[in-house]
């Protein structure tokens, strides 16, 4: 990466700090749980795109034999790595971010949160036209592992819906908000939803405690190797700092970055 391509990459980072582009993510309970509150007692409406048919359906979830029904990384054999996004937040940053990965020719995966799809439903055909996987993330991003029964499989369905309305399909994967792994009784949950694994990860960039796009950086090419699943963040301007840097580093290790979906195939 050369100088400028860096100066570049964090005077947009800084740019969207400027604007406001800070979001919740899994590690900021209080803001998540006033969104979970309004957006529970006052359902966005449904939007012309919301509604809209799609035009055409997303892959479906996929059974992988011999993998586990906790995904945590991928083969050590092979020379590919899945960068995996939190979805939701600032939709600019969510778009620089895609088309920042395309333009290294990555694909990542993005498991998106219900109520930020209600928001911006457009940016679920984005993800899917960019040639990247899109998931669930549960419908309001609350910690689903706390939850009883009946209100943790009411998050991952009501995500699985918006999903199925706005592609024809519930996502290729589930992963739990606010937490690396699902519970058995989440996992059961998302299995019953039609989710055969529960995407874990076993790098976290910790870029939701927004240290600066170089540490970012240091901390996702410090774990990183093959096989690794990357957790991430849309809303986050240090991410955008640091993925042209991550990616030319893994592109000069010899590293792919693909879909989670590729990177298990």
């Amino acid at each position: 990466m050369t100088p400028t391509d860096r100066r570049t990459a964090l005077r947009a980072g800084a740019g969207l700090v400027a604007a406001g582009a800070f979001a919740p993510a899994c590690a900021a309970p209080d803001t998540a749980g006033r969104t979970a509150s309004s957006s529970h007692t006052s359902p966005a409406p449904a939007t012309p795109t919301a509604a809209r048919a799609p035009t055409r359906a997303a892959p479906a979830p996929r059974a992988f034999p011999g993998r586990p029904a906790q995904i945590g990384h991928g083969p050590r054999d092979r020379p590919r790595v899945a960068l995996t996004f939190h979805g939701q937040g600032d939709p600019a940053l969510a778009r620089a971010l895609l088309t920042e990965a395309e333009r290294h020719g990555a694909r990542v995966t993005v498991l998106a949160v219900g109520t930020w799809l209600d928001e911006h439903p457009e940016l679920a055909r984005r993800v899917l036209d960019g040639g990247h996987d899109l998931g669930n993330h549960t419908h309001r991003h609350i910690d689903v592992n706390a939850l009883p029964e009946a209100a943790a499989r009411d998050e991952i369905t009501r995500c699985a819906e918006r999903l199925r309305r706005l592609t024809g399909s519930i996502g290729t994967w589930f992963r739990p908000s606010r937490a690396a792994r699902a519970t058995p009784l989440v996992e059961r949950l998302a299995r019953a939803a039609g989710y055969p694994h529960v995407l874990s990860y076993d790098v976290d960039s910790r870029d939701f405690t927004s240290p600066g796009g170089p540490a970012v950086a240091r901390q996702v090419l410090g774990e990183v190797r093959n096989g690794s699943v990357v957790s991430l963040h849309f809303g986050y301007p240090d991410t955008l700092a640091a993925l042209p840097v991550v990616l030319e580093e893994l592109g000069r290790r010899g590293l792919h970055a693909v879909t989670t979906t590729e990177l298990l195939s």
